[in-house]
Formats: C-alpha cells, sequence, structure tokens
C-alpha cells in the first residue's frame, strides 16, 4: 500500500491531500461567505483572488521534529562551540545547517548542485567530491560537516555518476580536506543497511564505525529515531550499534575528531 501511494504522489495523486481537502473545504467554503457578507459594500480591502490553504487548519505551528531540523540545530551549535578557524561544509541544506552557521560566522559550501545567488558569509564552490581533489586544498579546515548528503553519492539522484561506492570515495576526499586533529560532524540515515534507488542509501551504524575507526575518534554521537525525536550524546553500545538503535530510517549524527 505504502508503495502505491508513493507511486500515485510520483504522477501527481496525493490521497492524503485529497482527504484533507474534503474534511476542510466545507469550513472554507462557509468562512468565504461570512467574510464577504461583513465586508459588504467596502472597496478598502477587495477579495481579488481565492487561495485555499486547506492543510494548514489542523497542522501544527512549525515543525521541531525529523532528522534535518534536528541534525541542523545540533551540529550548528557545535560548530558555534568549537568556534573553528575554517569551516567547510559539504553538501548539506543551505537553507537549513549552512543558514544557521552563516548567521554567525563564515562558512565555506562545496555541492554537486549550482548556486545561483550569493549569500552574506557563504563561499560557495561547485565541486563533485567523488572526483580528485585540488591539491591546494588538502589538509586546509580544521572543520568539516557533511550533514544528510553522503548517502546520496553515486546514485545519480543530483546528476552525479552511477558509481557503486560513491559514499567511500567522498568520505576519503572529505578526510583529505580534513587537517588531523580537526572535526568532522556528519550525519546519515541508519537502519538495516540498503539502498532505495535512486533516493538514497542506509548505512548500519556498524559498517560507518568500522570505516570510521581508521581515521577518527568519535566524540559525540546522538540520533534521531523513526518517530523523529533527537537522542542526544548516546553511548556507543553494542546492543546498539547491533540494533541500529532501534531505527529502520533514522538519522545518526557524529562528531569526531580525525586522528590520521
Amino acid at each position: 500500500m505504502a508503495s502505491l501511494s508513493k507511486l500515485l504522489v510520483l504522477f501527481g495523486f496525493n490521497s492524503r491531500k485529497t482527504v484533507q481537502t474534503l474534511r476542510t473545504l466545507p469550513d472554507y467554503l462557509k468562512e468565504l461567505k461570512l467574510l464577504r457578507r461583513q465586508l459588504g459594500d467596502s472597496k478598502e480591502f477587495p477579495i481579488t483572488k481565492n487561495v485555499p490553504c486547506l492543510e494548514d487548519r489542523y497542522a501544527e505551528g512549525g515543525t521541531a521534529r525529523g532528522h534535518y531540523f534536528h541534525q541542523d540545530l545540533w551540529v550548528a551549535r557545535r560548530v558555534f562551540q568549537n568556534n573553528p578557524e575554517r569551516h567547510l561544509d559539504i553538501g548539506s541544506r543551505v537553507d537549513g545547517f549552512v543558514a544557521h552557521v552563516a548567521s554567525f560566522r563564515t562558512i565555506d559550501v562545496m555541492d554537486i548542485r549550482p548556486l545561483s545567488n550569493e549569500i552574506p558569509n557563504i563561499h560557495f564552490v561547485q565541486a563533485d567530491l567523488m572526483q580528485p581533489i585540488d591539491k591546494s586544498l588538502q589538509n586546509s579546515y580544521d572543520s568539516l560537516s557533511c550533514l544528510h548528503a553522503i548517502e546520496h553519492f553515486g546514485l545519480g539522484r543530483y546528476g552525479d555518476p552511477i558509481q557503486h561506492d560513491g559514499h567511500l570515495i567522498g568520505l576519503n576526499n572529505m578526510g583529505g580536506l580534513l587537517k588531523t586533529g580537526g572535526k568532522f560532524y556528519f550525519s546519515t540515515p541508519i537502519g538495516p543497511q540498503r539502498i532505495e534507488f535512486n533516493a538514497h542509501r542506509v548505512f548500519s551504524v556498524q559498517y560507518l564505525l568500522s570505516h570510521f575507526q581508521k581515521n577518527y575518534v568519535v566524540d559525540h554521537f546522538s540520533y534521531v529515531d523513526d518517530r523523529g525525536n533527537l537522542h542526544s550524546n548516546e553511548a556507543l553500545t553494542t546492543a546498539g550499534i547491533n540494533d541500529n538503535f532501534g531505527c529502520k530510517y533514522g538519522c545518526g549524527i557524529f562528531e569526531m575528531t580525525k586522528t590520521a
């Protein structure tokens, strides 16, 4: 059923939105009639267009849960506290984490996609991190972030070439940009390991740790569970690692120090 629902959305049919419309349309029509009656013959504020916003009536006053909300806020706070000399972000959301950091300091940003407008405190370079890195940038940063991006490398979603081990190439290149002793802030989906083509990979916590232990020490681990709630500074216990902290599609958030 879930797959059918996603397929219908892909072709422009959203069953949830249809139900919501049928639920709220009578209220909308009744209130529009009431407003017209209240306005009467007044020309001060004419109704020039009807723009039904039928999903907002029963929505919450904002979203304070989920992968992006928690990771962006948590990591931006850590960057503020650690106050690096040079921070580089790779592939994170410009309208989320990058904007948070740019509100209090300069930040360099690399992404395979272009960024057409210039924004104060953001120095943007278009780059494919699956390609060799400019030697002049090697070991140039004492702080680096890659939030909810590595899972896409090599799956073609953003115009990148298909590369089955694109995530490993990307992580190795990122390591080359970071100085020894520098901080690496990293997040990605966690759960039973798999590819959901061409959206993303999901990594097991054990797989990630086995890769990171060669070059990093994990200073802090947090995760967002399948319900969108943050669990901050969790111990990396054997049981938690083996069970991916109970996540099928959660988000692991790592703060690490490069050792080699």
